[in-house]
């Protein structure tokens, strides 16, 4: 193949319709490891599963989201990517079941021989490329993090884990003890509270939640006065817009924000939730990534009382349920540990190069998508501060523009240069929740200023990787 895919989720299907329309003289295939599409919209299916971004900016630039809901539910982000691949005509293109243990780059034929296994079939093949294009999230699909819990094993109940789901479990009328007070944790806790008799969500410390309405009313009317391209990129733009000065206010002006979300929970929850116990971080905003509570349904769920709220520390497990630091008890039939992510990069496939195993912990991220000295190779990143596809249809256009720059003047190798007397110690992903500083020693480093330094403003890299010119000196190109 002239580019090989790896990963069929979001970005993979995005990277697959880039090729399609841009560069259609490539031979590419998308390979994936399960069996279905979808990545994170396949894998998760809890309860209540959705997006944490609107869809007009998670969905493609090229392919306008056309419903109501725009807090899109996990199903209807399913139907949105097959509908893509349909229109796209990558139903061909993609390989399921097909995971890749090895990448190798071998300098002497400018190719990456990939090891494969088909599961299905039970037998594995090497397959080559010009170009690899890795759009594997930056998740363990296997295994979430899960704490060490004193007696984790001594709870005698049902552990349901937000990552591999049971099927069969029915929590109608039944006790939930929901553990984390992330996004997983934040669409957990009412949807399940609407069966249930009743959940508790147990946090160790607050997270910033603010509320938005499900439904987008301006790109509705804008749907009903425009034509529905012009509509989807003008509801587009005015999401960025706002995305970028939420995020600018929470970096300049923290505790105007810290302030306003606050007051916006408190009016939320009523009177009878202690916003500040509950509610008030320590750190500032988005040092973290901000949860979505669309339509208020988790500050609903606290105010009626179907759901309730606790912060304190586990001291260990019970048969009963778990016991807390502060002596009290907390009796569940379920468990749900929604504690967080397992990072990873480009899915633990091992890349060696010229004979070289590469460690990735030591890789510097050049423009946010490519890395030091790793020639023909890019690995999708989307946003953590904005929509992760904002950042991915940036890449995969820009690795569409590098393919036929390089056609056009005949190059058949490029890697961004390196140079050792830079400074790279930052982690890649610019947060300070916990999954990210688990994984520091794992992941990709930034450098102090940019081609080296991720951005994490979509306005900036719109200019800086779209519209800028590819040969930046950076770049080292090879015949």
């Amino acid at each position: 193949m002239d580019v090989l895919i790896i990963g069929a989720g979001i970005s993979g299907i995005g990277a697959g319709c880039h090729l399609t329309m841009k560069c259609p003289d490539r031979s590419f295939t998308i390979l994936e490891g399960r069996e279905a599409i979808g990545g994170t919209w396949d894998l998760f299916r809890y309860p209540g599963i959705r997006s944490d971004s609107d869809m007009h900016t998670f969905g493609y630039a090229f392919r306008p989201w056309v419903e109501k809901r725009d807090i899109a539910t996990g199903e209807s982000i399913r139907n949105y990517l097959r509908e893509t691949i349909r229109e796209y005509g990558l139903e061909k293109k993609i390989r399921f079941s097909h995971r890749v243990s090895r990448v190798a780059w071998f300098p002497e034929s400018g190719k990456w021989i990939a090891d494969v296994e088909n599961q299905q079939a039970g037998r594995t093949f090497q397959i080559s490329c010009s170009y690899l294009l890795s759009c594997t999230g930056y998740y363990n699909y296997a295994e979430g993090h899960l704490p060490h819990f004193k007696d984790y094993e001594q709870f005698k109940g049902t552990i349901a884990h937000p990552q591999h789901w049971p099927e069969d479990l029915d929590y109608k009328n039944r006790r939930v003890l929901v553990i984390g007070s992330g996004a997983t944790a934040v669409t957990l806790v009412p949807a399940m509270a609407a069966d249930a008799a009743h959940v508790t969500m147990l946090q160790r410390s607050p997270g910033y939640v603010f509320s938005r309405p499900a439904e987008d009313a301006i790109a509705i009317k804008l749907r009903r006065w425009l034509p529905g391209k012009l509509a989807y990129r003008l509801t587009r733009a005015k999401n960025v817009l706002l995305a970028i000065y939420l995020y600018t206010m929470s970096r300049r002006k923290p505790d105007k924000v810290r302030t306003f979300l606050r007051n916006m929970v408190k009016e939320g929850v009523g009177p009878d939730v202690d916003v500040d116990v509950h509610f008030n971080p320590e750190y500032r905003p988005w040092d973290q990534r901000l949860c979505v509570v669309p339509d208020g349904d988790l500050f609903r769920a606290l105010r009626e009382g179907s759901a309730s709220i606790v912060t304190d520390h586990i001291e260990r497990f019970t048969e009963k349920g778990v016991k807390l630091v502060s002596g009290a008890e907390i009796e569940a039939d379920i468990i749900v540990p929604a504690t967080g992510l397992a990072l990873q990069f480009m899915g633990g496939i091992e890349m060696v190069v010229a004979g070289n195993k590469i460690e990735s912990g030591d890789l510097v991220c050049y423009k946010g998508m490519m890395y030091s000295n790793i020639p023909n190779f890019t690995a999708v990143m989307g946003y953590t501060n904005a929509s992760w596809t904002l950042k991915a249809d940036l890449t995969c256009d820009y690795v569409c523009r590098l393919l036929n720059y390089m056609k056009k003047r005949g190059y058949r190798t490029v890697a961004p240069l390196w140079r050792e007397e830079a400074e790279a110690h930052e982690p890649l992903i610019g947060l300070k929740a916990g999954y990210v500083m688990r994984a520091l020693e794992v992941m990709p480093k930034q450098g102090n200023k940019f081609p080296w330094r991720t951005r994490n403003d979509y306005i900036r890299d719109l200019f800086a990787i779209r519209f800028s010119k590819i040969d930046d000196g950076v770049l080292a190109f090879g015949k």
